[in-house]
């Protein structure tokens, strides 16, 4: 039987599994999980919200988005970047998108244990890891992406897709271990990466005005204890609005529920579960009363914009109150990132 996740005074449980319905009606049948009805699906969202479905007993609904990763993977490994439908709007590679799918699997595996499930899904986490790996610099640093048709790499290294992929390595090297096919590549370039965040941040594109360049190095794990902690303080004040949310954008009015979950998920990897909490309970004021969440509000005018329930925003509000409550077996899947794994092996 289903626990669903809640958080005292914030969430109920019944209203937990509102979200994950709301989750699962917005799911195509195709599997693929779009931003939001007829929109957009991208490779990384769609996971978020395929992990959101495993955490409220939607197995079956969540193994449906990832056979539709397992169907739309490329020979190479890749994903187009976006779809519509089944229609290929954006054909090119983003190497943190293709690297996400690692976390899901592994997410998805400690929560229902299915070694069938694990073994149908490696080729294609093997497949997609093996080509991440070749957009790795010298320097340690991934590469965001490349134009599909040329093969040819796209030279920045972005902090948050950086930060995302080092959690996904970790997942990636996890998944090899349990099928007895370690991989050391995977844990040397864990390793530079993680190396590369914590002393070399100049190395990345300089962080932009969107709260993600900020918290991101937590969230993915490599920036942890004192460091995360006072990484956090640098930009508080830019970003968070009490008792509204986050601010996408530091010098916009504007608040989303996606981003303020995310930094309530790595406030709780730091330990600062209060924090956490209220950084949730923050954002309910853009809960719909059929369980789902609009994206976010513009708080100087009181306007929801966009004018979307976006299915990753009510994905992240499941995962950040799954962490908060400890509720299922794979809620530490952001708070147990490790930090150096070559050290010892």
């Amino acid at each position: 039987m289903t626990r669903f996740p809640a958080i005292a005074g914030v969430l109920t449980a019944q209203q937990t599994d509102a979200t994950g319905a709301a989750v699962a009606a917005m799911q195509e049948d195709s599997g693929a999980l779009p931003w939001f009805p007829g929109g957009q699906t991208d490779p990384w969202d769609h996971i978020e919200s395929a992990m959101a479905l495993s955490v409220t007993g939607r197995v079956a609904e969540a193994e449906g988005g990832y056979e539709w990763s397992r169907r739309l993977q490329r020979a190479d490994g890749s994903w187009p970047i976006r779809t519509v439908i089944g229609h290929v709007e954006d054909a090119n590679v983003d190497s943190n998108f293709c690297a996400y799918i690692a976390v899901g699997v592994w997410h998805h595996y400690l929560i229902t244990g299915d070694t069938v499930f694990l073994d149908r899904m490696w080729p294609m986490v093997w497949s997609a890891i093996d080509l991440v790996m070749k957009f790795q610099r010298p320097d340690g640093a991934f590469r965001w992406g490349g134009d599909h048709g040329t093969g040819a790499m796209f030279d920045q290294a972005q902090i948050t897709g950086n930060a995302s992929i080092f959690q996904a390595v970790d997942c990636a090297i996890r998944i090899a271990d349990e099928m007895g096919q370690p991989d050391q590549e995977w844990v040397s370039a864990h390793a530079a990466l993680g190396d590369a965040i914590r002393d070399r941040p100049e190395i990345f594109e300089p962080p932009s005005d969107h709260s993600m360049d900020w918290y991101y190095p937590i969230l993915g794990g490599a920036l942890r204890g004192r460091a995360g902690q006072e990484h956090i303080a640098r930009r508080w004040d830019e970003f968070v609005v009490e008792g509204k949310g986050v601010r996408c954008v530091d010098h916009r009015p504007w608040v989303t529920g996606a981003e303020t979950c995310e930094l309530a998920l790595a406030l709780d990897a730091l330990g600062d579960t209060g924090d956490a909490i209220t950084l949730v309970e923050s954002i309910q004021h853009l809960r719909d009363p059929d369980g789902s969440y609009w994206t976010g509000l513009v708080y100087s005018d009181g306007k929801r914009w966009p004018v979307e329930k976006s299915c990753w925003t009510s994905a992240a509000v499941i995962l950040a109150a799954d962490a908060i409550s400890r509720t299922s077996a794979a809620n530490g899947i952001f708070r147990d990132v490790r930090q150096n794994l070559a050290v010892g092996r």
